[in-house]
């Protein structure tokens, strides 16, 4: 039934069929099953006509017409009654169908009436209501929780609307029997965790009949997708280790131990020897390590992935570094090669502007075993580059990369997939990265290396641009350089923001050469000047570098101690927390600087409070989450990221972390689902196995 096309429900037929395919992806009974509503209307209480308070919210009164007038003339003509309860008096107004309406309605009769507040003239009033008699009849009829479905334009004029789809819902549930639904949960689940049955889930999240019933049937359907995603990774994680034997480096030799002993240039934090170990402890398992290590910008997982680089190396493998731009593999290229100084590793770089002889001569010795370590962009999976013995391969912001191109990097192991080490520097909230890294292990570094000041943040409004600008002289006069972000490139007809050549110009007026030298870096510049331009503010030659977003991870500049972000309010929170994070890599104080105009929403004060308040990278993801949930966090929103149906990893971290809890717990009890208890779950994972897309997969 549920696989049945969507024209054939009655009241949909194939105009209307087309138009749910094309405006909401609407192709089966199931497709619309699975349309929720996204508010409900509780016509179960009427409010007084006192309460009526708010433009744009929607009432259900009570009270008696005491005037309906015909008012003005042509295309302003319209009808205009009154409504008055023991509180007050409201109008109501109707611009079509005049006629019929009047002849429909009586002066001095009682009417519940229903519709959204506008505010004309100082005062409210309800165009086009919804209008009944009230009767003894009409005031027993039982009231629900309307639903309200997602709909659009082109729906509406075919008599989509809410209400439209709210009729096709109802005829759907009433086709549909407890066979069509079957239950997926164990009945021992069901009962332990109160859950409402699957059937009577799907009625009542759709025509509820009070809050309580609303809140059992989301609770069931959300627990109930969570459980299954958190089943499907567990799955997948144990059957990894299950069927991919890892390289064994079974000691930890001379390189690891010189490098740590004679060129670590600083002690390891608690939290990085905690890493480490856990990545000692996978790759002498003999099972393929696939580690997903998470930490705030600066935490140091560089040197933590170098020194598990230095162990496969010991055990006569090689290991890679893939990174998602030119830039920030150039760098990791940079920072590797000058920890490892006179050590005798070799290390190699190879992105799409290495060229002719350099190129063959890079690839010449990482065949025959001679490099041992190759760091790089996408163009490490390039069929012409063959390892001689690749043991290890590390992932720098993982998801900027297709799973295509992951696969390609996995399959170039010696005989067998390489072990996996992926980073991230964009802190993400617990419950997304069981989601998006749900079967991976997850390390995490939650400290700063010692030395490293706290980035005092400050927030600042245009009255006080000279005082900033009197700031970065001081800065620059000690011998420092300062970074000025913006949101744009160039000025759009539709924007009044501050932008990036506008900005430099100003600048430029106000920092004059020769005194004062500015660089300025955007999206839109050739690679090689982009390059030449931030290897001049690198080297300490220009004072201020300008730039777009482009500068959020590429450039590392212990010099630079001041990050100035125009229009802050603009950017994401998380943004912000990256851009802040190109500040404060030396010894001396840094800081960062929002610049916003007066007027900011709510949302954007709370994103600025939040950021000026703590340095926190995790504080600062689950305050992302919940201002802007979980599709638009930076740096997770991806071709394949899940969208959820139902859940809400914002508000539903306890039901996924409930979810996760019971279904490790089944797992290790009966890895196979083969007891008789958990036929239901074989079945459901086995039919819906096609639908479900997992993002997270290396391979």
């Amino acid at each position: 039934m549920l696989d049945t096309a969507i024209e054939y429900l009655k009241g949909v037929g194939p105009q209307r069929g087309e138009a749910l395919k094309r405006e909401l992806g609407i192709y089966t009974f199931g497709d619309l099953l699975l349309h929720f509503p996204f508010r409900y209307i509780d016509r179960t209480r009427f409010q007084y006509i006192r309460e009526v308070r708010q433009e744009g919210e929607t009432y259900q009164l009570k009270g008696v017409l005491r005037r309906l007038d015909t008012i003005g003339e042509g295309r302003s003509k319209r009808l205009v009654g009154l409504l008055r309860d023991e509180t007050g008096a409201l109008e109501l107004v109707w611009f079509q169908g005049l006629s019929w309406i009047e002849r429909s309605l009586t002066i001095g009769k009682s009417y519940i009436v229903y519709g959204r507040a506008s505010l004309f003239n100082g005062r409210f009033n309800i165009a086009h209501p919804e209008i009944e008699e009230f009767t003894a009849e009409s005031g027993q009829t039982p009231r629900t929780f309307e639903p309200v479905y997602p709909s659009s334009d082109k729906l509406a004029q075919k008599g989509l609307d809410a209400r439209g789809l709210r009729r096709l819902m109802r005829s759907l549930l009433d086709l549909l029997t407890p066979a069509d639904l079957p239950e997926n949960l164990p009945d021992s689940l069901l009962s332990a965790y109160r859950l409402m049955p699957r059937w009577e889930a799907f009625q009542k999240i759709h025509f509820p009949e009070n809050q309580r019933e609303l809140e059992a049937a989301r609770r069931r359907l959300k627990f109930e997708e969570l459980f299954f995603l958190q089943l499907r990774l567990l799955q997948i994680q144990r059957r990894r280790k299950d069927s991919y034997q890892g390289f064994v480096f079974e000691r930890v030799g001379e390189y690891f131990h010189r490098f740590y002993r004679e060129k670590l240039p600083f002690e390891l934090t608690n939290a990085q020897k905690r890493v480490v170990r856990e990545i000692r402890a996978d790759l002498g398992s003999g099972i393929q390590m696939n580690r997903l290590i998470q930490g705030d910008v600066g935490s140091g997982k560089t040197v933590v992935a170098l020194l598990a680089m230095l162990i496969a190396i010991d055990n006569g493998f090689q290991a890679c570094l893939m990174a998602p731009t030119e830039i920030l593999a150039q760098q990791h290229y940079n920072t590797i090669k000058g920890l490892l100084g006179d050590l005798g590793v070799q290390v190699g770089f190879l992105s799409g502007v290495v060229k002719g002889k350099a190129r063959r001569a890079l690839l010449e010795a990482l065949t025959r075993g001679a490099m041992h370590i190759l760091i790089g962009t996408h163009a490490l999976i390039e069929e012409s580059v063959k390892f001689h013995r690749l043991g290890l391969a590390v992932i720098d912001e993982q998801h900027r990369f297709g799973v295509e191109q992951r696969a390609a990097l996995w399959a170039k192991g010696a005989g067998r997939p390489p072990h996996i080490l992926v980073m991230t520097a964009t802190p993400i909230p617990r419950t997304l990265a069981m989601t998006l890294y749900g079967d991976l292990d997850v390390s995490i570094i939650d400290e700063l290396p010692p030395g490293r000041k706290p980035v005092k943040t400050l927030h600042f409004t245009e009255q006080h641009r000279l005082r900033v600008q009197g700031f970065m002289r001081e800065q620059i006069a000690q011998g420092r350089q300062v970074y000025v972000v913006y949101p744009m490139i160039e000025e759009t007809e539709k924007s009044d923001l501050l932008n990036l050549m506008s900005g430099y110009e100003a600048l430029s007026r106000d920092f004059p050469p020769p005194q004062y030298q500015i660089s300025i870096v955007h999206g839109k510049m050739k690679p090689a000047d982009k390059e030449f331009e931030m290897q001049r503010f690198a080297r300490g030659e220009t004072h201020i570098m300008v730039a777009t977003t482009v500068i959020e991870v590429g450039v590392n500049v212990p010099n630079a101690t001041v990050m100035i972000i125009e229009n802050a309010e603009r950017f994401g929170l998380s943004q912000l927390h990256q851009l802040r994070g190109r500040v404060g890599r030396g010894s001396d104080q840094s800081y960062c600087i929002l610049m916003t105009s007066h007027k900011l929403s709510a949302d954007a004060r709370e994103r600025l409070q939040t950021l000026v308040r703590t340095n926190n990278g995790f504080e600062i993801a689950e305050a992302d989450l919940r201002l802007r949930g979980p599709g638009n966090i930076e740096g997770t929103q991806q071709s394949g990221m899940i969208r959820f149906l139902i859940a809400d990893l914002a508000q539903d971290g306890p039901i996924l972390v409930a979810a996760r809890e019971i279904a490790q717990r089944i797992l290790e009890a009966d890895p196979e689902l083969k007891a008789p208890e958990h036929r239901r779950l074989c079945e459901h994972l086995a039919a819906t196995s096609k639908e479900a897309r997992l993002w997270s997969r290396i391979s």
